[in-house]
């Protein structure tokens, strides 16, 4: 543990002890456990703020496990203006407390772990406008939400949602009261299930120490069929294409599942990004490039509302596709009896996936080693080669020609077809043979037409070999042309 601590550089702006005009102090602790932070304040006042970051001995942390306090300075929706990433550990010179002044605007923060393995240590803070000057009350707002009968009735229970927003110092606190009983705080739906006719007040405090008038919503609430307590159990599964890191790439694709083997499920919602809820009616996507976060949720007809649950993924760009082929190339070497052919292919972009060649018309074969032809006469050998995204390159092909070993015997000064003298030297070749012996006019030919594509075949391969120039092998061209072989 103490080399990972040891290891790991994080960048800490700033680290200092925080002046006495700080206008407040918000503290995260930490211990060993990696799922979450043990403490962390969820709302702040824009200004000046000290920040606490304590993961030690004293916040339960006996194991030495490092963690991170890291603000998101990317992802959209949020401040991205306070850049702040400390390491603590128990083990570390200030025994795992550290202190940091920031200045906070209004609007959200993304706070992370970034400890690999401590992905599920997130959260936000909200932080709202100061001020001493807000002399203006919340607003606030009420619905009812739950399953209902014909004549209205909520059945079973009625969940009763309070909403309040404040442009000035920003909301303090939220008060709620049922039937006229005493105020309480209010942190989440408010459900009412005693049968008979209800009224439940609220109320909004600012920072500033303004109260809003109280507002109020009425309804019934009649028993239900059966006595089911039990919320809906709800998941999500997220799907896409996924890099080497994990990460999505281009788009996710999420899909919501909710059961209850009571009065079944009534509806199911989401929440994007901190966006509004919206109700689940069939898989959603996202494909923007970040990271984010996706909350849900799913009551059932009995108003039992399950606990909100959080999947968190990034989305990275997806790469550049590639459209090249490969690029081939092939050589030949000759010795007497037998050819040799070596194919070479390079791509850069995906690699290379395969490589094919094609012997005188035939099938197309696995190329895996150098292709030896040991047939004599004159040959064709094609090759081509496909890449890793399914680019194939054009078909190449190279001639060769395999000499008879102890068949080369004309020793003729010049090229002589058909007792034409052609006057070119008779030149020895790289298989030890000369231009007449591979000319071979005395073999048997089923035409004219035969001998001289054979002649075309094996002067083109004295060409590339740079025995002949284009020029002269013209010439013998046109001399077995004239010639009477084959007719």
């Amino acid at each position: 543990m103490l080399a990972l601590v040891a290891g790991l550089v994080v960048a800490m702006t700033p680290l200092l002890v925080p002046p006495a005009s700080a206008a407040q102090t918000l503290t995260w602790t930490a211990d060993g456990d990696i799922t979450r932070y043990k403490s962390a304040p969820t709302t702040a006042t824009a200004g000046e703020t000290t920040i606490v970051w304590e993961n030690s001995e004293a916040t339960g942390n006996t194991l030495g496990m490092p963690h991170t306090l890291t603000f998101d300075t990317s992802t959209e929706g949020y401040n991205h203006d306070v850049t702040l990433n400390i390491l603590a550990s128990p083990f570390d010179a200030t025994d795992g407390k550290h202190t940091a002044t920031v200045n906070l605007t209004p609007g959200k923060y993304r706070y992370f772990c970034t400890i690999p393995g401590h992905s599920t240590m997130v959260g936000e803070l909200v932080v709202t406008s100061g001020g001493g000057e807000d002399t203006t009350a919340p607003t606030v707002s009420g619905a009812v939400t739950g399953t209902r009968d014909p004549a209205g009735a909520y059945v079973g229970s009625a969940t009763v949602t309070v909403t309040a927003s404040d442009s000035g110092s920003g909301v303090a606190g939220v008060e709620y009261q049922v039937d006229d009983a005493s105020w309480q705080a209010y942190s989440s739906g408010v459900v009412v299930s005693a049968p008979g006719d209800h009224s439940v007040q609220f109320r909004a405090t600012d920072r500033a120490g303004n109260v809003s008038a109280a507002g109020s919503v009425t309804f019934t609430v009649v028993a239900a069929g059966d006595d089911d307590t039990t919320a809906p159990a709800v998941s999500a599964q997220l799907a896409g294409a996924r890099d080497a890191a994990g990460d999505y790439v281009g788009s996710v694709s999420f899909t919501l599942t909710a059961t209850d083997a009571g009065s079944g499920v009534a509806s199911v919602e989401y929440q994007l990004d901190g966006g509004a809820w919206t109700v689940y009616t069939a898989p959603g996507a996202v494909n923007t490039a970040g990271t984010h976060m996706l909350h849900y949720r799913a009551v059932d007809n009995a108003g039992n509302t399950s606990a909100v649950r959080m999947e968190h993924f990034t989305i990275v760009v997806p790469p550049v596709p590639d459209t090249t082929p490969p690029v081939t190339t092939a050589t030949v070497a000759s010795s007497p009896g037998r050819a040799t052919v070596t194919v070479t292919a390079t791509d850069a972009d995906s690699g290379v996936a395969s490589v094919e060649y094609q012997l005188d018309g035939g099938a197309w074969t696995g190329y895996a080693a150098p292709v030896v032809v040991t047939a004599a006469g004159a040959h064709t050998l094609g090759y081509r080669a496909t890449d890793n995204a399914g680019n194939t390159a054009a078909v190449k092909s190279v001639t060769l020609t395999v000499a008879v070993p102890g068949a080369c015997s004309d020793t003729r000064a010049t090229v002589i077809i058909d007792g034409d003298d052609t006057g070119i030297p008779n030149t020895v070749t790289g298989d030890g043979c000369t231009i007449n012996d591979l000319i071979a006019e005395h073999a048997t030919y089923r035409t004219h037409a035969a001998f001289v594509r054979h002649v075309e075949t094996v002067t083109a391969g004295l060409v590339a070999a740079g025995t002949l120039t284009s020029r002269r092998a013209g010439t013998i061209v046109r001399t077995a042309a004239r010639s009477s072989v084959g007719s």
